[in-house]
């Protein structure tokens, strides 16, 4: 499985990068942005509770001192950065609460260095800065009039705390011998719980009622694609990269919703959108070369 590390994690920002094509759906049945949150949970919880059941039920045992790994990816990874995102676009726009939310690489590396040890090399300097320029690029930030109060500022770097946060408790869990299946659901079971304030049951059953089998697609194409199939093989490719390289590999996500966009939405980006996913590609090429360069030393 270590040789196919680097797939599973761009393979994973693939997955996420799809979210767009239910969101949009699901959106015009008049699904909120928590009401998504929720239902994505609770898909990843019945599938990964299901393939717990019939595959190792002993994988449902976790060490209740190890909990707050699993609060931690669900409560702060999940529910925190979901809640912070969302009020950074409502403060602002979009586009600069995309910028915001992908400091999270940076948090990542900053966060690992001294928790786990892990260098701050000049390579992973290099893909970083590729990686979050192409980001601002492609999210069309610098064309962009709205203006950014200091409210939205802290709470949009608070998303890419929360984002950054997930990859560091999955860590943790993973380094106490948790697998990638235990990891995810107690993740979202936790985060369900949670979420469950937050969200209008009565409007996701008024959307299931008007749309039926259209809502049951969705609902199960962004709880299975772009949910419970990534975060797990987010979480497997991490026991065999660190941190730092994981967080720039994963920005492969916003370049597919672009591609998306395009192919899907008839959505052009700007000369600038076109060189920012070329700046974000080169960023992969660069954590790449620059990880297989170390391992060689090694």
């Amino acid at each position: 499985m270590q040789k196919y590390a680097k797939a599973l994690i761009v393979t994973a920002g693939v997955c996420w990068g799809c979210i767009g094509l239910f969101i949009r759906i699901l959106n015009s049945f008049g699904v909120t942005a928590m009401q998504l949150v929720e239902a994505r949970g609770l898909v990843a919880v019945v599938i990964i509770g299901c393939i717990l059941f019939f595959y190792d039920k002993s994988l449902f045992k976790i060490n209740i001192r190890h909990i707050w790994c699993f609060a931690g990816t669900g409560i702060v990874g999940i529910i925190l950065f979901n809640l912070c995102y969302f009020t950074t676009i409502a403060e602002t726009s979009l586009s600069v609460a995309a910028v915001l939310l992908y400091t999270a690489p940076i948090f990542v590396m900053l966060i690992s260095a001294p928790l786990f040890g892990e260098r701050i090399t000049n390579v992973k300097l290099v893909a970083l800065a590729m990686a979050f320029a192409g980001c601002v690029l492609v999210s069309g930030v610098l064309n962009d009039a709205a203006v950014l109060s200091t409210k939205g500022l802290i709470i949009g770097l608070g998303a890419g705390v929360g984002y950054a946060l997930y990859t560091v408790f999955a860590r943790y869990a993973l380094n106490y011998g948790y697998s990638s299946l235990t990891i995810q659901f107690y993740t979202f079971a936790l985060a369900m719980c949670l979420g469950a304030f937050f969200t209008d049951f009565g409007q996701l059953a008024a959307a299931y009622e008007a749309h039926h089998m259209s809502f049951l697609a969705a609902i199960i194409g962004i709880g299975l694609i772009s949910t419970t199939v990534p975060n797990l093989l987010y979480t497997t490719g991490m026991k065999y990269i660190d941190n730092g390289r994981t967080s720039v590999m994963a920005s492969i996500e916003p370049v597919t919703a672009i591609i998306v966009g395009i192919v899907v939405f008839h959505e052009i980006p700007s000369l600038s959108g076109f060189i920012g996913i070329g700046l974000m590609l080169g960023a992969l090429i660069v954590v790449n070369i620059g990880s297989s360069d170390e391992s060689k030393r090694t």
